[in-house]
């Protein structure tokens, strides 16, 4: 029985020195038994597949150059780790979705790693309970069309997405997956911040979105949560922070929504007509316009928002209104009432009404001379001598007088759930 340790210590040895002996990068992983560390240094030559559990450590200046041919990285295993490497120099091809990185396993870590250069970012087919935390993506130098995807996520669930930072890529895409968290990650400079598409039952928790087409986007995708986050700076004739696209059972809640032409963007939805999509306590400011409604719907619930120094609070396609949404606790920031009773409710409705503002909404081009002199002018003899009934566009019964705190509410909410308060909440009791 003494003999086993010893021979189970020399065959590791040779393994071990088999593996060192190898000549490429390649080989080192194929002789490497399961669960091994391979440390790398340099610049070592890719493409690469990982088939089986190990661990690849690039000690923070270790490079896997892909040559500009093809995936760089293709995990086809379980329980793979990769860490504190960079990832270079994928190929260019489109119809082979060439990547930085390509997971097709299961339980994976991806830590700490830097893929560049490279069109896709990271692709995850059929992959579930991955971990990615702390990396950072970009594609390649090309127009912004032309870029890969930052990530993509196809059938694959469970995953975790958290702390990286994402520029200068094309989109973050999920398709037909559920249960992922993408989490306190920075994404900035691309088309879609985050795009979901027949992927249910999702969240987007506490990231930062700015500088792009479209921040949020669910298609035909239900029961995401998109919650305490910042969508900023969403610009151009396209540009929107969160945008639906017939989804059903949404919640956006406490989210800072600020800059965008338009805050949040509704067509059709939701969809399911025994389903809600429920919007509370977020901050829409500064932008174009608030809400827009592609339609007359129902099935919106608004209450506890802020709506602060929007060009137009908020606007309706199609000669529609936005009565029979739920508007309830709201505060808006051109609330022309008072207070008399001092319990923080306007005594007054909330309303607003249409006048030369029809003629944009309802003719899409027109906007091109929104806040014009002929427009403003013509706004302003309708307001005083209207040649044509004013149409009720909002009405909210119960306004709030002051605005919200969201930061005390939010930390309320911890408190009420059990989670920890954040250092900042507790340096500010």
């Amino acid at each position: 029985m003494r003999a086993l340790p010893a021979l189970l210590t020399a065959l590791w040895a040779s393994l071990a020195a088999s593996t060192a002996l190898a000549s490429t990068l390649q080989e080192r992983i194929d002789m490497a038994p399961d669960g091994a560390e391979i440390t790398l240094e340099g610049v070592n030559e890719g493409p690469i597949v990982i088939r089986h559990p190990v661990v690849i450590d690039g000690q923070g200046s270790a490079v896997i150059d892909g040559g500009s041919t093809g995936t760089v990285v293709t995990i086809e295993s379980d329980a793979v780790t990769l860490k504190n490497l960079t990832i270079r120099n994928s190929g260019r091809l489109h119809n082979k979705v060439d990547a930085g990185l390509r997971i097709k396993g299961n339980y994976n870590v991806i830590r700490d790693v830097r893929i560049e250069n490279s069109l896709f970012g990271m692709d995850l087919t059929q992959a579930s309970n991955n971990v990615m935390r702390r990396n950072y993506i970009t594609s390649k130098d090309m127009p912004l069309e032309m870029r890969g995807d930052s990530v993509r996520i196809w059938y694959s669930n469970d995953n975790v997405f958290e702390d990286n930072l994402i520029e200068h890529s094309r989109d973050f895409v999920i398709w037909y997956s559920q249960g992922n968290k993408i989490r306190n990650n920075r994404i900035r400079h691309g088309r879609y911040g985050i795009h979901f598409m027949y992927a249910h039952e999702n969240f987007v928790e506490d990231n930062e979105i700015s500088d792009s087409v479209v921040g949020v986007f669910l298609m035909y995708a239900n029961n995401i949560k998109v919650t305490g986050n910042q969508i900023l700076r969403s610009w151009g004739a396209s540009g929107m922070g969160v945008g639906f696209k017939e989804t059903s059972g949404a919640v956006v809640e406490d989210n800072k929504i600020l800059g965008n032409a338009v805050g949040i963007y509704i067509d059709p939805s939701p969809w399911d007509p025994d389903m809600t999509n429920e919007f509370h306590r977020n901050h829409i400011a500064y932008n174009g316009i608030g809400i827009e409604f592609h339609t007359d719907w129902v099935g919106n619930n608004f209450s506890q928002n802020n709506f602060i120094s929007n060009f137009t609070q908020v606007s309706v396609r199609g000669r529609g209104t936005a009565l029979r949404e739920g508007w309830n606790g709201n505060y808006w920031d051109d609330y022309a009432g008072f207070d008399h009773d001092g319990d923080g409710i306007g005594n007054a409705p909330y309303e607003i009404y249409n006048y030369a503002d029809r003629l944009w909404m309802d003719r899409p081009y027109a906007a091109f001379f929104r806040g014009g002199i002929a427009l403003s002018a013509l706004d302003f003899v309708e307001r005083l001598a209207p040649f044509t009934e004013p149409q009720l566009l909002v009405r909210e019964a119960a306004p709030l007088f002051e605005p919200v705190d969201h930061a005390a509410s939010r930390a309320e909410t911890r408190a009420q759930s059990g989670k920890p308060k954040t250092a900042l909440e507790m340096l500010t009791q």
